[in-house]
């Protein structure tokens, strides 16, 4: 669908960018849409097809982070189900939305509170380096849902960046440091909440079915090569990684959506 370029080139270049975004999304704890949503736009499809093939791949990088981060013990299954169930409703109601509403001005926010989380682990030096969990009385509990809702809604509408808003979360409000956030990141939002975002839009939506065998394939092989960098390296890369990452998403929110 680029001018000029054959179907074999696509390919390659889906299977490229693609491999890089998602390694670097399973190292940081999200932010596979940071490259992989903008290059299908820039291929030539509308911006719902773009999302829903987007979300169907995503679901292979959490498969593929799952393969390494099960072997690794760093989550438990009581946290994950809560995970699941404060975030699950608002991906389906987000997803739901998407695609009657001007995304515009919610971009912008976004990227701008995305860059702020960037910024503040930056000065933040030992954020995330040391596993200190908290907040998990009852209230601390609701609060941490409810929050986890409203990342759900933006995961399913926004898409770009919101696992990273998971991973800090889960390090500021909970206590996790960021190498058991970004399994659970990965796991939890990767699988469960990037799948039922993708049933949903699938359900309303065109998909570029021809396009997601190579999407797919980077997304596992991504998905393992950046969980095995994050296990093996551990909280300070991650913590570098999110920073760039999270600067990155941001900035590229607001100049996409400027110039759009």
């Amino acid at each position: 669908m680029v001018l000029g370029m054959p179907e074999l080139g696509e390919q390659i270049l889906l299977l490229v960018v693609s491999l890089i975004a998602n390694t670097l999304s399973a190292t940081a704890g999200g932010g596979a849409g940071l490259l992989q949503l903008p290059l299908l736009l820039f291929m030539g499809l509308a911006f719902s097809t773009a999302l829903a093939t987007h979300k169907i791949a995503t679901v292979a990088l959490g498969v593929g982070a799952t393969l390494k981060h099960a072997r690794e013990g760093n989550t438990h299954l009581r946290f994950a189900l809560f995970i699941l169930a404060a975030g699950l409703p608002g991906v389906f109601l987000g997803a739901n939305i998407i695609l009657s509403i001007d995304e515009r001005h919610a971009k912008v926010a976004l990227g701008t509170l995305t860059i702020g989380l960037g910024v503040y682990s930056l000065f933040k030096k030992k954020l995330g380096q040391n596993f200190s969990p908290k907040n998990r009385n009852l209230t601390g509990m609701t609060i941490g849902g409810l929050i986890l809702f409203s990342i759900g809604f933006l995961n399913g509408s926004l898409t770009s960046g919101t696992g990273l808003f998971v991973t800090m979360w889960l390090v500021l409000w909970f206590g996790l440091d960021y190498k058991r956030a970004t399994a659970y990141t990965m796991i939890l939002v990767g699988m469960f909440w990037n799948g039922t975002g993708a049933i949903t839009l699938a359900l309303l939506t065109s998909v570029k079915w021809s396009w997601l065998p190579v999407l797919i394939l980077s997304s596992l092989l991504g998905g393992y090569l950046g969980a095995s960098i994050s296990t093996k390296y551990g909280n300070p890369l991650i913590k570098k990684v999110f920073e760039f990452l999270t600067i990155s998403v941001g900035l590229s929110l607001i100049v996409s959506t400027i110039n759009g």
